[in-house]
């Protein structure tokens, strides 16, 4: 449970950091409404901060320019978040320099007294992650590229190699960024093709910033269009199963990012696309309620053939 001291002086961290931020966005950043956002702006003010607050529907917060506040040191949770936040982007082999990395948690780790540093290097040495390396490498500079694109609605060329090898540019609005199964994808509109697209970012050959901007759809949701684009991704085995169940209990172990759940007149269909079919069929086994499967007849060979190696197993005992 955060502490209303700590989530003002969030606010002022934020204030800092940005050059203007909306009462949405700290709302949304500190977890609260938008009138508790104002009580805190307002705290600032009657101490003396000159937060300076833009009127109307897409009005602002920040502090006057030239006005810097004095350096603040984390607190013990900020320190552990962030070094616990370091290392996750180091062990998951993020799209960021590891020297950086390396490097930040040096800094941290210099500006903390005694007993916190203790209990950091304690987190570091006891904690082990059991993680395989990410499938794909690419240039680290394309999710930073992108993403500041999507911040400011920027349009970007990009040269392309679809799966299958061929090449091809584009100029693209980049709606999002996705993480997904140790794939990065960015989702916008295509000016090739006229249409939402997803692109994989370890198959982008080049990319650089353009002059033009766009407007994102505010109704756009990245990860559901990357997702859906996923499980209908041409090249890959497409599986349909008809699970005889309801969608509440369907959805309770089926999680969004493993496909696509649609109800229909006699259950529910469970629809992904999937390179590897060993992974479905151990995840098929693992429900409880009766299924059909529709496609591949691979999947379905597979299931039989692991059927009756089980039945061996059971009866060579």
């Amino acid at each position: 449970m955060y502490s209303p001291t700590t989530r003002l002086l969030t606010i002022l961290e934020l204030l800092q950091s940005y050059q203007q931020m909306s009462g949405s966005e700290l709302a949304q950043r500190l977890e609260v409404d938008g009138r508790t956002v104002r009580r805190y702006i307002t705290m600032l003010q009657d101490m003396g901060i000159p937060v300076e607050a833009e009127r109307g529907p897409y009005g602002a917060y920040q502090l006057r320019r030239g006005y810097k506040l004095p350096p603040l040191m984390f607190n013990d949770a900020e320190a552990i978040a962030l070094t616990m936040g370091l290392l996750t982007i180091r062990e998951f082999r993020f799209p960021v320099d590891v020297a950086a990395v390396e490097g930040a948690l040096a800094k941290t780790e210099r500006v903390m007294p005694e007993n916190l540093l203790r209990q950091v290097r304690g987190l570091q040495e006891a904690i082990t992650f059991n993680v395989a390396p990410p499938p794909v490498q690419f240039h680290n500079d394309y999710v930073s590229i992108l993403s500041l694109a999507v911040k400011q609605q920027q349009r970007v060329f990009l040269r392309y190699q679809a799966w299958g090898g061929e090449e091809s540019e584009r100029e693209f609005d980049p709606y999002g960024i996705v993480f997904n199964e140790g794939f990065w994808y960015t989702a916008g509109y295509c000016h090739l093709r006229r249409d939402l697209r997803t692109f994989r970012l370890d198959r982008i050959v080049a990319l650089e910033p353009r002059e033009g901007s766009f407007e994102r759809p505010a109704d756009f949701d990245a990860l559901a269009h990357v997702l859906q684009s996923i499980f209908t991704m041409p090249g890959t085995n497409q599986v349909e199963v008809l699970f005889k169940t309801t969608l509440d209990q369907a959805r309770e172990v089926i999680r969004p990012e493993l496909g696509i759940l649609e109800e229909v007149e006699d259950g529910v269909i469970f629809r992904r696309a999937a390179n590897q079919l060993m992974w479905t069929a151990i995840l098929l086994l693992t429900l409880e309620f009766p299924m059909v499967v529709i496609k591949p007849p691979e999947l379905r060979e597979m299931l039989r053939e692991m059927a009756g190696r089980a039945m061996r197993m059971v009866e060579s005992t």
